[in-house]
C-alpha cells in the first residue's frame, strides 16, 4: 500500500514532465490544484501497474514458450494458491489505495466552511445570470446588490484572490450548469428547492470566462458571464461602491477595472425581439 502511495505522491513531478497526462493546464483555485495532483498520481500509478503486467507477459512468452524439439506443452500451472491470492490481493490494495485518495480529494473540494470570506447567489435563467452579492451563507442573507445579464450586457461577477468565496446557486426554469474552465471545476445549477452550493479559493487573479455547460434550449450558447477575480482590498471596495448604489460597471471603475467583460462579448440575436 505505502508503494502504491508513494507512487501517487512521486506523480506530481512526473505530471510537470508529461504535460499533466492530458489535465488541463491553467487552474486558478488551491482545489483545481488537488486534483491536478490526484489525477497525475492516478496515471503514474496506472502506468506502473501496466508495465508490471506487460513484464509479467512478456516474461511469461520468452520463459515458457514451447521451443523447438520438445515433445510435449511446457508445464500448466494450475489451482496455484499463492498466486491467485497474489492477484486477489494486490489489485485489491490498489484499488483500496485510489479510493482513498479519491475520496479524501473530492471531499475536500466539495467541503463548506462555516464562515466564508465571500457570499454570491448564482441564479440562472434562459438564458442569461443574475448574481447576488450576499452578506453571509444563510438562505435569508441579505442582499448588497444584484448583476442582473441580459441581451446586451455580459454579467461580471467579482471575487476576491487568497479568499473562501461560496457560490450558492439555483434556476429560475431549466437545469443549467455553471462553468468557469479555469476552475477545472462545474456545478450543475437546478431549479425548483434545489440548491447547489460550493466553495473555490482562487489564487490567480485575472478576468475568466464563464459558460452554462448544460444544453438548456436555444441561445445556451451565448449562455456567457465572467468571473472577475480582485485582490482584498479592491473587493472590499467594490462591495462598498454597490453598497453606495453604484452598479456594477460603476463600482468596476471605481476600483480601476475594466467596466465590462473582456472575455466575451453579447452575441447579435433576437432574444428580446417579442
Amino acid at each position: 500500500m505505502s508503494v502504491v502511495a508513494l507512487t501517487l505522491l512521486a506523480g506530481c513531478n512526473v505530471g510537470e514532465a508529461f504535460g499533466g497526462f492530458g489535465w488541463p493546464e491553467g487552474g486558478i483555485t488551491e482545489q483545481s490544484e488537488r486534483m491536478y495532483d490526484l489525477w497525475v498520481g492516478s496515471v503514474v500509478a496506472a502506468l506502473a501497474v501496466g508495465v508490471f503486467v506487460w513484464g509479467l507477459i512478456f516474461w511469461c512468452v520468452a520463459a515458457y514458450r514451447r521451443k523447438r524439439g520438445d515433445a510435449e506443452l511446457p508445464t500448466q500451472t494450475r489451482f496455484n494458491l499463492p498466486i491467485e491470492i497474489l492477484y486477489t490481493v494486490l489489485p485489491f490494495l490498489v484499488i483500496a489505495v485510489l479510493f482513498y485518495y479519491t475520496a479524501v480529494v473530492q471531499t475536500d473540494v466539495n467541503k463548506l466552511t462555516k464562515n466564508p470570506d465571500a457570499t454570491v447567489e448564482v441564479v440562472a435563467f434562459k438564458w442569461n445570470w443574475q448574481f447576488n452579492y450576499l452578506t453571509s451563507p444563510e438562505l435569508d442573507a441579505e442582499r448588497v446588490k444584484s448583476t442582473p445579464g441580459d441581451s446586451n450586457y455580459i454579467p461580471v461577477v467579482v471575487v476576491p484572490v487568497g479568499k473562501t468565496v461560496r457560490f450558492v446557486e439555483h434556476s429560475n426554469d431549466v437545469i443549467h450548469s455553471f462553468w468557469v474552465p479555469e476552475l477545472l471545476f462545474k456545478r450543475d445549477v437546478f431549479p425548483g428547492n434545489v440548491i447547489n452550493q460550493f466553495e473555490v479559493n482562487i489564487i490567480q487573479p485575472g478576468s475568466y470566462v464563464g459558460r452554462c455547460a448544460e444544453l438548456c434550449g436555444t441561445y445556451h450558447s451565448m449562455m456567457n458571464f465572467e468571473l472577475r477575480a480582485v485582490t482584498p482590498e479592491k473587493y472590499a471596495q467594490f462591495v462598498a461602491a454597490l453598497k453606495a448604489g453604484k452598479s456594477t460597471p460603476e463600482a468596476l471603475t471605481a476600483i480601476g477595472e475594466n467596466p465590462y467583460a473582456t472575455t466575451t462579448t453579447p452575441f447579435p440575436t433576437l432574444r428580446d425581439a417579442n
